[in-house]
C-alpha cells in the first residue's frame, strides 16, 4: 500500500530568524553542554545559510524588476 506524501511545510524567512534567535538565547544561557551546544550552532549556522539564500535570491529578484522599470518607454 503506497504512503501518502505529507504535504511540505511552507518555510517563512521571519520564523526562521526566530529559531536562529531562540538558539542564540539558548547558547547564551549558559544550560548547554557543549555537545549540544555544538549541535545547536551548526543547526544555526544552516539556517543562516538558507536566510541568505533566500535574500540573495530576492535582491536578483528585485534588481531584476528595477531593470525592467527602466528599461520602459517614456509615455
Amino acid at each position: 500500500m503506497p504512503t501518502k506524501k505529507k504535504p511540505a511545510e511552507t518555510w517563512n524567512y521571519e520564523s526562521t530568524v526566530e529559531k536562529i534567535e531562540d538558539i542564540l538565547h539558548l547558547m547564551e544561557s549558559g544550560d548547554m553542554s557543549l555537545s549540544d551546544l555544538f549541535e545547536q550552532f551548526n543547526v544555526a549556522a544552516d539556517y543562516l545559510k538558507t536566510c541568505d539564500r533566500f535574500l540573495t535570491e530576492r535582491r536578483a529578484q528585485v534588481e531584476l524588476s528595477i531593470e525592467h522599470l527602466t528599461d520602459e518607454p517614456d509615455f
